[in-house]
């Protein structure tokens, strides 16, 4: 399945390519870097919007390159910048964008405040694509199956306790899930319970959802205390929360915990390698990236991209498909160039990296 499933990747990486290269021509953009205005400096200026920088490294390490890389490749002038956190900056850089002008915005949701800005853009007519997390007033989504993705994680839980011998209908499993004001927070939920919960799981402890690693070391230690010391297994949403988790478990000497995340971070790989993480879904950022700006060049051309799903509020659901990645497939993420054996490969982990093909 591992194997089906990158192979699919790949070519849903190529075929976004081609798609890119025979619509670049059409958007009547430049890449000048010209922000002065102007008809044609707008319709092709591509304005970009990050979160944060501390939820995920994904953010700065992976979607600002991959962005920059393909909208500079359609053609486009691009302006990506980075809310750190903070909804009123959030606010402050899409005013700033708005009056130097875009002609497509590509917004990742920050607790709700993608929505006013959307609701701006559209009023001056520019098209806003909801990139990785959704929110309401977008004219598309685009991001990797969040469903699916819960199930991926879901489907490690159940690995990891197959692996103990422990039966999922009696087993302590907590759940620590993302902060309920990204969009996809639920879905990673959803999809996780619709695999556990079928095989008998029901969760022993379930502390607020947060993306933040310290909070979720916190919230972990508190739930196990609660639990006597007890624990199977740990849906964990992401690899940064998984960390926090991790830290609990090893100052606890507890080993052969089932442990989920997803990312492919570089402290996530070095855990699923030194047996600490059960697993990570890994969502190769270049096709996401590429995706959307697909779409975004479509809607200035004014054509109509198709959508294979859509949200429960009609918003078109463009999804990229995710991958599960245990110890035996970390090589093929640093394949992928998402991440480095240098960076992988210190330490304790080294000799792993040996034992299963890392370099």
């Amino acid at each position: 399945m591992k194997k089906s499933s990158l192979l699919a990747a790949a070519a849903l990486a190529g075929s976004a390519v081609m798609l890119l290269a025979g619509c670049a021509g059409s958007s009547g953009g430049t890449a000048s870097g010209d922000a002065s205005g102007g008809a044609e400096a707008t319709g092709g200026r591509a304005c970009v919007i990050l979160p944060d920088a501390a939820s995920s490294p994904r953010w700065e390490g992976f979607d600002r390159p991959y962005l920059q890389k393909a909208l500079e490749a359609a053609g486009y002038e691009v302006d990506i910048q980075n809310a750190q956190g903070d909804v009123q900056k959030y606010s402050t850089i899409a005013d700033q964008q708005l009056t130097k002008g875009c002609g497509v915005m590509l917004l990742v949701d920050y607790q709700g405040a993608a929505e006013a800005v959307a609701t701006k853009a559209k009023g001056e007519g520019i098209p806003v694509v909801a990139y990785d997390r959704p929110f309401t007033g977008a004219d598309y989504y685009v991001s990797f199956d969040n469903f699916k993705v819960g199930q991926l994680e879901g489907q490690t839980v159940l690995d990891g306790l197959a692996t103990a011998g422990k039966d999922p209908a009696t087993a302590t499993v907590v759940y620590m899930g993302g902060d309920p004001t990204d969009g996809n927070a639920k879905m990673f939920h959803d999809g996780a319970v619709d695999v556990m919960e079928k095989a008998g799981i029901k969760p022993a402890a379930e502390p607020a959802g947060v993306w933040d690693q310290g909070k979720s070391q916190t919230n972990f230690e508190q739930a196990l205390t609660s639990l006597g010391g007890k624990v199977d297994g740990v849906w964990v949403a992401n690899d940064t929360n998984a960390a926090g988790v991790i830290k609990v478990l090893q100052d606890n000497n507890l080993t052969g915990v089932a442990v989920s995340g997803q990312d492919a971070n570089v402290a996530g790989l070095q855990n699923i390698l030194l047996g600490w993480q059960t697993a990570t879904v890994y969502k190769q950022v270049s096709l996401e990236a590429d995706a959307a700006v697909d779409v975004a060049t479509k809607l200035l051309a004014g054509e109509t991209p198709t959508a294979s799903q859509k949200l429960d509020d009609g918003t078109p659901y463009i999804s990229v498909e995710p991958v599960l990645v245990g110890p035996d497939d970390v090589k093929t993420v640093v394949a992928n160039g998402d991440a480095s054996a240098a960076e992988i490969c210190t330490g304790d982990v080294a000799a792993k990296c040996t034992e299963y093909g890392v370099k």
